[in-house]
């Protein structure tokens, strides 16, 4: 469950929010959150008893709808424009009493003759400053409930701070009424209106800097589709996207936001999924492909049928898993939740000493009470418990923004520290799309062998399954139905078909139900040290061919192998593939270790075995590496794998790319620096700045006044949420230039062409018109963020035409 807290000012009452909910029976596990002012409850209490521990504890709180759309409003602070108001409000009188107190009294500044006497400025200031103290009253007012409820926090120290030197600047006063006009020069009215001030001046800084943590989750937020164009009755209509359901029928035009995941029942396209998966090239869909709400109709026309809406889209997805990981907490920020629930009582009890200790040494009242007022409002608890939820806020986000998705707190700050790399072979190090390249039947026709395979193979979700039926359909080959399937993970599968058993898969599986001849074997074990995969089939008692299947690495995964060797990290592929093919594979990729032939179970007994080495990452995507994902420190899944992968990962990379991988480690270990020169920070800030306030340099002539301390309060939290905002800065490491870019395409065979002038999708759909016209043209792919168009040829053209009809549609060629 989730809540949003009302009344949070620092770490103190975090952890007096967390200490009232984790005591109440039936709470697993409670997680509070300065950052965004949410709590994240587990366990089976209701949200009614929560709510009331929260209001006991003297803070208020609100159930979450988890179900609600996402917006972007969500983000926006109402804190901002409240602190504004109070802050020129509070100005506008300060100035009036600063110029009183300081320029008229220690300067001589001008005054109307009849406000000269000590009692009328006094009056003055008294009034002025208790004006400025009502504006600030959110001080007051939550400082006092928080000693009620035995939890003092920030606000306390505030309101003790301005409180103390109001009352003592009353006392003083009405002595001057009395006659002691000498004492006018040791009124203590304007440091009570400065310490408030200053203090929303550091609280406005703060709620500013904290927005802009958010904006990674912004800028994915105003990527949302606002309306939808619906078919109703064969008509076209206009709706808000929140209003769109499932099984709705819309279309989507050029330049237009896909405005929810759906399935193409018509038409083709270039999508540009950057908001989803942080790729900047468009993919091409068409009919019977998948389309994600939030992404972007680069060209061409789409008419889909809607199938997850709202919340429930995979965009609203990755929104919540980073709200969510942002209300989590990470490890590191126990050491301050154990600081933060002593520290505010300690202050206290310090500012008395210091003022027992100062009035002992013949200090004075006036000294005394100016090093305890120093000490109350220099202190910054603030500080300590903004350290990680910033830090964690912003990295999460700037994940999100590259395709990295961290589910947990926990999970951000441990990947960075895993020393072993376990890897999937399949759809992981390669792409997964297997092929089939060699087919050899044994006393039956190859024709016969392929229609049994593809109907063996038909309810298998496995990529070579997969890729034997899309072989098979090429084909045209009858088409069989299959009774009684079953799946042996790691091993193959069975069913019957036409009355008989046919079995297909790995030796071990199929030796058991027919003898398998030595040619057989010998021509699969050649075919393994190419690389290539090879199922045997069985029907019956007697074996009836072997089908053969290629696997190709992708391009970024010898590059991230690279990368994590050269970092010093083990690296190690665990794949159910032979022996032979398995090596074949990992050479290429570069990989030194393999563990082949392994069932789920046995990838879950290495990961168990490789975890006494170190901490260990498991990469994968598909259900058999589900347990291996469980058991190890940090699993990742591959976003194109399967919802078992990707509900048992801490991490899901969108984007399919082992380099991903490579930058979702940088980041964490980033992040958790980030984090460690926060509370490197907040702790030494109070260490040094507190004997200092307390007086304890003032033989060397440092002496800090109260406002001074204010201040220094202020901003000390303002630059633990700026050095978190440093993350933003974090670039990929693999991101390919623009120019690069280019190159690679030309190494494809495509023809590049430089255009400018184009400036929308708009502009993109007229290059791309005029271009697929020309006799020759098969397709063009036209992105004007990148300023280029890129042809494909299926028939002889000259670039010149191609140059001509750029320059006719309006844009210059290059």
């Amino acid at each position: 469950m989730k809540f949003d807290i009302t009344g949070m000012s620092c770490s103190a009452c975090v952890a007096r929010v967390e200490k009232a909910v984790s005591a109440l029976e039936g709470v697993e596990s409670c997680s509070v959150s300065l950052l965004t002012n949410s709590m994240l409850v587990e366990g089976t209490l209701d949200a009614s008893k929560i709510i009331s521990a929260v209001s006991e504890a003297g803070y208020g709180a609100i159930e979450a709808d988890e179900s609600a759309e996402i917006s972007a409003s969500q983000f926006e602070s109402k804190e901002i424009p409240r602190l504004k108001r109070a802050l020129l409000l509070s100005a506008g009188f300060l100035v009036v009493l600063m110029y009183i107190s300081m320029g008229h009294i220690m300067w001589g500044w001008y005054l109307p003759s009849f406000l000269m006497h000590p009692v009328v400025i006094g009056a003055l200031e008294a009034t002025l400053a208790l004006i400025v103290m009502i504006i600030n009253r959110r001080f007051f007012i939550s400082g006092a409930k928080a000693v009620i409820s035995r939890s003092p926090n920030m606000d306390t120290l505030v309101a003790l701070g301005s409180g103390v030197s109001f009352v003592y600047s009353v006392y003083l006063y009405i002595r001057i009424i009395l006659g002691e006009h000498h004492l006018l020069h040791g009124l203590y009215f304007e440091s009570a209106g400065m310490i408030v001030t200053l203090i929303t001046v550091g609280k406005l800084l703060e709620a500013i800097a904290k927005g802009k943590t958010t904006s990674a989750l912004r800028t994915l937020m105003d990527m949302s589709p606002k309306y939808a164009t619906i078919i109703e009755n064969g008509k076209e209509r206009v709706i808000r996207a929140s209003e769109l359901r499932p099984d709705d029928i819309f279309i989507v035009k050029s330049g237009e936001s896909i405005p929810a995941d759906a399935v193409i029942i018509e038409g083709s396209a270039s999508v540009d999924e950057s908001s989803l998966t942080g790729e900047s090239n468009p993919a091409d869909k068409g009919e019977g492909d998948r389309v994600s709400a939030s992404t972007i109709c680069a060209s061409g026309f789409l008419k889909c049928k809607a199938e997850r809406t709202g919340a429930d889209t995979a965009f609203a997805q990755i929104i919540k898993t980073v709200q969510n990981a942002t209300a989590t907490k990470a490890p590191i920020a126990k050491i301050a939740d154990r600081v933060s629930g002593i520290f505010v009582p300690s202050i206290i009890t310090i500012a008395v000493l210091v003022s027992l200790l100062w009035l002992a040494i013949g200090g004075g009242a006036s000294l005394a009470i100016t090093h305890a007022i120093s000490v109350l409002v220099i202190s910054c608890p603030c500080a300590l418990g903004l350290a990680t939820p910033v830090a964690i806020m912003v990295g999460s986000g700037v994940g999100a923004r590259g395709g990295i998705l961290f589910k947990t707190a926990e999970a951000l700050e441990h990947t960075g520290g895993v020393k072993i790399v376990a890897l999937d072979k399949t759809g992981t190090v390669t792409t997964g799309q297997m092929q089939v390249v060699g087919l050899e039947a044994q006393g039956i026709a190859p024709e016969e062998l392929l229609s049994l395979a593809s109907a063996l193979e038909r309810k298998s979700e496995h990529p070579i399954a997969r890729a034997i039926v899309d072989y098979a359909e090429q084909g045209a080959v009858p088409t069989l139905e299959a009774q009684g399937f079953e799946s042996l993970a790691g091993k193959g599968v069975l069913a019957t078909i036409n009355g008989e058993r046919v079995v297909g898969g790995r030796l071990e599986l199929v030796s058991n139900y027919a003898h398998i001849p030595q040619h057989m074997i010998e021509k699969a074990q050649g075919l393994s040290k190419s690389g290539q995969t090879s199922l045997y089939f069985v029907r019956g008692s007697e074996p009836i061919g072997i089908i053969s299947l290629s696997d190709t690495i992708k391009p970024s995964s010898t590059e991230a192998v690279k990368w994590l060797k050269k970092n010093g990290f083990r690296v190690v592929m665990l794949t159910g593939d032979n022996e032979h093919t398995a090596r074949a594979i990992a050479t290429e990729a570069g990989i030194d270790e393999v563990v082949a032939g392994a069932l789920p179970s046995d990838k879950e007994q290495k990961i168990r075995e490789l975890r006494a080495d170190g901490r260990v990452m498991m990469v994968g995507d598909g259900v058999n590496d589900a347990p291996a994902l469980a058991a190890c420190d940090i699993g990742v899944a591959i976003g194109a794998g399967t919802d078992v992968a990707i509900d048992t990962a801490e991490v899901v990379i969108m984007k399919s790319e082992l380099t991903d991988v490579c930058d979702a480690i940088r980041l964490s270990k980033a992040t958790l620096r980030n984090i460690k020169q926060n509370l490197f920070w907040a702790f030494f800030y109070n260490v040094i700045a507190i004997p200092i306030a307390s007086g304890a340099l003032s033989g060397l002539g440092i002496v800090l006044s109260p406002m001074l301390g204010a201040l220094a309060m202020s901003l000390s939290s303002v630059c633990v949420v700026t050095n978190a905002l440093r993350l933003n800065l974090f670039k990929p490491l693999f991101k390919k230039t623009k120019n690069e870019e280019i190159e690679a395409e030309e190494d494809e065979m495509v023809t590049v062409i430089r255009v400018s002038g184009m400036m929308c999708p708009h502009c993109e759909a007229r290059v791309k018109t005029a271009l697929e016209a020309i006799e020759g043209v098969e397709k063009a792919t036209p992105s004007h963020k990148k300023g280029v168009v890129k042809v494909k040829f299926d028939a002889p053209a000259t670039v010149s035409q191609i140059k001509s009809a750029i320059t006719e549609a309006g844009y210059s060629a290059e």
